[in-house]
């Protein structure tokens, strides 16, 4: 069974990190466990910026606490769209406005809820593939006007243009369009390419036919002609008198 999603826990204690990954692997999600702020930003950095869909984080840890984790989660330009929960037994506004403030998704306190857990997890999640979704579009968006770019330059590679293609809607059918203009484009530049070669040629051919008739219509080679004519004859004739 596909997970729900994947989800890293920051929590220090111990007790309540297997608690709450037991019970969000019962909930259907795939967890990774970090046991304090530095090992979680440690796993973030290793993993492929989309590897996570959520981040759980406790606030009170010991050296690196959880705003200081969230602070360089936000830092970070591939990570600072992946949403952040905070958890923590500190149970006054002033700490939900500050994560809040700071980037946080949401902010459950401890001892926390099961159902209202994953209630906020899904809700997350579900922000957080609207926003991939986007992020994803405007790329693909940029690789169209990169490819029309490149095309109006002479330069350009259809098979980018693949992914964008591939898409069941407008954004879809134009990069299809698009794909379609561009190669007739390069396959009217290989006619014409061609042309100029078979026209070169031909013009070759009669550069050369030009250069051999204006030599043999010259004075000079005439003269030349009619000089080797009469030594031909010369020598054609002492032949016959000594066969004679």
């Amino acid at each position: 069974m596909t997970a729900e999603g994947t989800i890293l826990a920051v929590e220090d204690n111990p007790v309540n990190l297997k608690l709450l990954k037991r019970t969000l692997e019962q909930q259907g999600y795939s967890v990774c466990p970090a046991i304090n702020g530095q090992e979680a930003i440690d796993i973030l950095r290793s993993r492929h910026p989309r590897a996570f869909d959520i981040v759980l984080l406790d606030i009170e840890m010991p050296e690196m606490n959880g705003y200081d984790v969230l602070q360089a989660i936000k830092e970070n330009p591939e990570l600072r769209d992946l949403p952040v929960v905070m958890i923590s037994a500190i149970d006054e506004i002033e700490s939900v406005v500050r994560c809040i403030q700071m980037g946080a998704a949401d902010y459950l306190p401890k001892p926390f809820n099961s159902d209202l857990l994953r209630a906020r997890i899904h809700s997350s999640m579900a922000s957080k593939r609207l926003r991939d979704l986007e992020l994803e579009y405007l790329e693909q968006v940029h690789r169209l006007t990169a490819a029309a770019s490149g095309l109006e330059a002479g330069s350009y590679e259809l098979a980018v243009l693949d992914p964008v293609a591939g898409r069941q809607d407008e954004l879809g059918a134009l990069a299809r369009v698009f794909q379609a203009m561009a190669r007739e484009v390069r396959a009217r530049e290989e006619r014409l390419i061609e042309q100029v070669h078979e026209l070169r040629i031909e013009i070759d051919e009669h550069l050369q036919t030009q250069q051999v008739a204006e030599i043999t219509e010259s004075e000079f080679y005439k003269r030349i002609a009619a000089e080797a004519e009469e030594l031909r004859r010369i020598v054609g004739s002492d032949a016959d008198s000594r066969d004679g």
